[in-house]
């Protein structure tokens, strides 16, 4: 069965519909391998393995008369804990909605049931997915399946710890900073994260309920999987336009254009100047890199003349506060003085490197907030996404990597991150490589490379045009087969 629960979702699906293996048993050895692993790395914060045997009996019944109610019928999964489930508890890791228990499906989840998965329960996160680990208030810590020592990432580090360890064979996040990619760096998994807008964020939190709608630009909604298909598959039945959120626009589903490996072209970057990777990580993508040019891809070194990672950081700070200003209570004065000394403490008085960065930059926005000011951020961020676009046009896809640094040992929230004996701000060693895309909108995937000589997984990133999502997942299925492998954690 330890092999069973590491078979893809379209693998499982498909035996399911078969007949070689019943909905319920194949809930069970998922539930067992829940009962076996999770305690040690509290990737799942609630399971609701009653609820889930019902609806696997259910499948089976329906099954037997002939009926299929779609491509994941009787596949057991579970969702991140920021999604609402009818009936099930929907905490984000915080306190004030430790007994939140919603009335309704977040589209999401309501699409994957009507696919016919069972929802077995939620994985666990982020304190209100604010945090490059995954700690909170309420549940344990999220710990690395392949060292326990390590963080899985954040703010999905759940979800991606359930994927690597054989507990749920497909998950679904968000991503408004890199809380899909980098958790699927460090765990090992494929990682999608979509254009903005292309899935429904109805029924996500934050927003906590009775907030307003703030987070209406460059939160999306990803997938986990252990393959390209799972994260194509996912995403096919997650994406398309929602009643809830009438700015979802009914864009369809790409085609993509079946080119062959010689006719592709890769721009590829190393590292950004201001921020360079750990050795092990150039490394990595130096082996990417000659892999895809001996096996005939067309690759070059490249990035758009005018790419300021200062500004764009500048920016993403600008355009975050604002959206999040009403989003939920907070405490600016505290949050303020916080910041300041936690990122005085992790540059050391380096100034250039303090600049990048530099909250006080948008302290306006965070305490005094304008209609005018977000109307102007809004135009420059479109701005900056014509610009993208425009450089962008004559590549296939973008590879560059998916942080500073593999996955780091447990440490107290926002402290610094070294990359090659240097202290870097936290959030610029988990953010630097994807915060340009949050910003932009653009679709990325994941796709696990290598190892570091300590056994942690590195991972990739592919950025592709917006809006052609099935194209980026064909073109990274492609490269998957030279560069991808997703391997199992040893002793699981």
């Amino acid at each position: 069965m330890s092999d069973l629960v590491f078979l893809p979702a379209h693998k499982l699906a498909k035996i399911i519909r078969d007949g070689k293996i019943s909905a319920v048993a194949l809930l069970e050895a998922h539930l067992d391998q829940i009962n076996r692993y999770n305690p040690r790395l509290n990737a799942i914060c609630t399971l609701d393995a009653e609820g889930a045997r019902k609806q696997a009996q259910q499948a089976d019944d329906a099954l037997a008369k002939g009926e299929n109610w779609g491509p994941l019928h009787g596949v057991p999964m579970t969702v991140k804990d920021i999604f609402e489930t009818a009936g099930l508890q929907t905490t984000v890791g915080y306190p004030p909605l430790k007994d939140y228990v919603p009335k309704q499906d977040a589209t999401v989840v309501a699409r994957l049931r009507a696919a016919g998965a069972v929802i077995m329960g939620k994985s666990n996160l982020a304190e209100l997915a604010a945090d490059f680990q995954s700690t909170n208030s309420l549940f344990p810590r999220v710990n690395n399946p392949w060292n326990v020592d390590y963080t899985a990432g954040g703010s999905s580090g759940g979800s991606a710890a359930a994927v690597a360890a054989g507990l749920s064979p497909l998950e679904i996040g968000n991503d408004i900073a890199g809380s899909v990619r980098q958790p699927a760096h460090f765990c090992g998994v494929y990682g999608l994260k979509p254009t903005e807008r292309r899935i429904s964020t109805a029924g996500h939190i934050p927003e906590t309920p009775g907030m307003p709608h703030c987070l209406r630009q460059m939160l999306t909604i990803g997938c986990f999987a252990r393959s390209i298909e799972d994260l194509r598959l996912g995403f096919s039945l997650l994406a398309g336009a929602d009643p809830r959120r009438p700015e979802i626009p009914p864009v369809p589903l790409d085609m993509p254009s079946d080119k062959e490996l010689s006719e592709l072209k890769i721009a590829w970057i190393y590292e950004w100047p201001e921020i360079p990777v750990a050795a092990e990580i150039l490394a990595a993508m130096q082996t990417v890199v000659q892999t895809l040019t001996e096996a005939g891809a067309q690759t070059d070194q490249w990035s758009p003349g005018d790419f300021d990672l200062s500004e764009i950081w500048t920016l993403y700070g600008q355009m975050a506060a604002y959206l999040n200003n009403y989003a939920q209570p907070k405490d600016w004065y505290t949050i303020r003085r916080s910041l300041t000394l936690l990122y005085r403490t992790a540059t050391q008085g380096d100034r250039n490197l303090r600049q990048l960065g530099n909250f006080a930059k948008f302290w306006p926005e965070l305490l005094r907030p304008s209609l005018k000011g977000y109307f102007e951020t809004l135009t420059e961020r479109d701005n900056y996404i014509a610009r993208l676009d425009a450089a962008l046009e004559p590549w296939d896809v973008w590879l560059m990597p998916v942080a500073a640094t593999a996955a780091f040992t447990h440490r107290p929230a926002w402290t610094a991150v070294e990359v090659n004996g240097k202290q870097y701000p936290h959030s610029i060693a988990n953010g630097a490589y994807t915060i340009p895309f949050s910003l932009s909108g653009h679709p990325a995937v994941v796709i696990p490379v290598g190892q570091t000589s300590q056994g942690l997984p590195v991972g990739v990133q592919l950025v592709g045009k917006r809006w052609r999502e099935m194209e980026l997942l064909s073109i990274a299925q492609m490269l998957d087969q030279y560069i991808g492998e997703c391997w199992q954690p040893p002793g699981y």
